[in-house]
Order: structure tokens, then sequence, then C-alpha cells
């Protein structure tokens, strides 16, 4: 039953390894889906990884940027078969990240769209999480703020990229807003509500409650998601003394359908908090 599970569990974060469309054609849905916005990619060289970032042609200053963080990507082809290339097969947070009206950026996860000397899949596997891979997205975010001429950020993460978003955000100063799709706000309650090996060597967003209680924060959920459902976000939330918001959207899943109308969502922070109990 457990590996029945697993097998269920991976199959919807990583898709089927039959239908896994090339690493030449993942990357080509990703820039053909920049271009047709009058964005395009650049590499953030790193003294950690090269990561994968996506801006406007046109790049007004803007005293507050919102950036976008890309979900895990296709991590894993089975069931004990890491990816050897996790570039997403749907890269979500890119899509919210095209239909947003205001000045706006995105990041990859390290080794999706361009792969550096550091790729290993541990980072993107039981240490996508990591203090190395924090450190690399933060400092792309420095990189995107001096481009920008931003002094504030919003931070929007996706899935796993809603973990960096929180750890993040527990530790700059400068952020407006924490804003999360889906995300893997507890990764240790979620691997022992599934029975999946837990993260070693990745932080934990919900051990960083007490730096994170004055950060405006709102976590989307999708009502019938079985990947991150809303136990993930409960756990997460229970060290908070003014619990976060957190706003259910009935008929989404972990996939469907976020970018569908995406800039209605992004408006729900006036809604009510909304707690959810896992089933």
């Amino acid at each position: 039953m457990k590996n029945g599970l697993l097998i269920i569990l991976l199959a919807c974060i990583s898709a089927c390894a039959s239908n896994v469309p090339t690493v030449n054609q993942r990357i080509r849905l990703a820039n053909q889906l920049a271009v047709q916005q009058g964005w395009h990619q650049e590499v953030y060289e790193d003294e950690g990884f090269d990561l994968a970032i996506f801006v406007p042609d046109d790049i007004k200053s803007s005293t507050v940027l919102t950036i976008y963080i890309e979900g895990d990507g296709l991590a894993w082809v089975g069931s004990s078969a890491a990816s050897k290339d996790p570039t997403p097969s749907d890269p979500l947070a890119l899509k919210l990240a095209l239909k947003d009206t205001g000045p706006a950026a995105y990041i990859a996860r390290p080794c999706q769209y361009t792969m550096s000397v550091q790729c290993d899949a541990r980072y993107w596997t039981s240490q996508r999480f990591s203090l190395a891979v924090v450190d690399s997205e933060n400092r792309a975010v420095d990189f995107l703020k001096e481009k920008f001429k931003a002094s504030r950020v919003v931070l929007i993460g996706y899935s796993g990229g809603g973990a960096i978003a929180t750890l993040l955000a527990a530790r700059r100063k400068d952020i407006d807003q924490l804003i999360t799709v889906a995300g893997n706000l507890d990764h240790r309650y979620w691997t022992q509500a599934h029975h999946i090996s837990p993260l070693t060597g990745s932080l934990n967003p919900a051990d960083y409650y007490q730096a994170l209680e004055n950060v405006p924060q709102v976590h989307f959920v999708g009502g019938q998601d079985k990947v991150i459902d809303g136990g993930v976000v409960n756990s997460y939330s229970i060290g908070f003394k003014k619990k976060p918001k957190v706003v259910v959207i009935p008929n989404y899943d972990h996939h469907c359908c976020w970018d569908q109308d995406w800039a209605k969502i992004k408006g729900m922070n006036d809604f009510s908090t909304h707690m959810i109990q896992k089933e």
C-alpha cells in the first residue's frame, strides 16, 4: 500500500516517464511561453549554481518587484529513480509570472533549464531545500532587485518553490509579502503523511515561524490537491501567534487550474483566513 501511494505521489509531481518530453522540448516550451509575452531567459551565474531567470524584454525600474520561484520540476521519473534533469514539463510558476501585470521576474530552481558543475540529483531530491540552494536563490533575488532597481520584494512560490520563497522570506528584511501556491511549507509533515523518505539535508520552512511572524503572507491551497493538501499548511501554521492567511480554491488540485485566472486569485489577499483540517 505504501509503495502504491509513493508511485501515485511521484506521478503527480513529476509525470509518468513514458510521457516525459525531452530536456530540449521542456526548455523550448518555457522559452516559447516567455517570448509570447515579451520575456526572455538569462542565466545568473552564481558561485553556488547557475540559475535560469526569466525577465521582461523591457525592464522598467520599480520600487517593488514580484519574484516567482518555480516548483521542484521533474524531480523523479519513477518510484525510486531520480530524474537526470529537473527542468519542469509544466513550468507553472513561469506561467503565473507571465500573467502578472506588474513588474515581475522569475527564478528557476537549481539545474532547471541550465546545468552547472554543481548539479547533482540530491539538489532536486533530498536536498532540494538545502542551505546551498537557498543561498544561491537568495543571491539571485539580490541580482534581480539590482536589475530592476527595486528596494522591496514580493515572493511567490509554487509547490517546492513555496518552500524556497518561505525560507528566503525568513532571512530577508525587504519582503513586502510572501505568497505560496500549493506550497510545501512543512516537508517533515509532508513526508510522514505520505510515508516517503525524509528530505534529509533540507531546511524546513515550518521551523522558521519566529522569523516569519511579522511577514505578511497568504497561502493558496487547492481543495482537490492530493499532493500537498491543507494538512501541510496547518502544520506550518502551528507555531505562529497570528495565524497566516490561507485561501482554499475548492476545485483546484496541485496543477489545475492556477494559471487560468491568476490575476483574480492573486487578488484574494483580502479574503478572511480559512484554516482547513486534513481528513
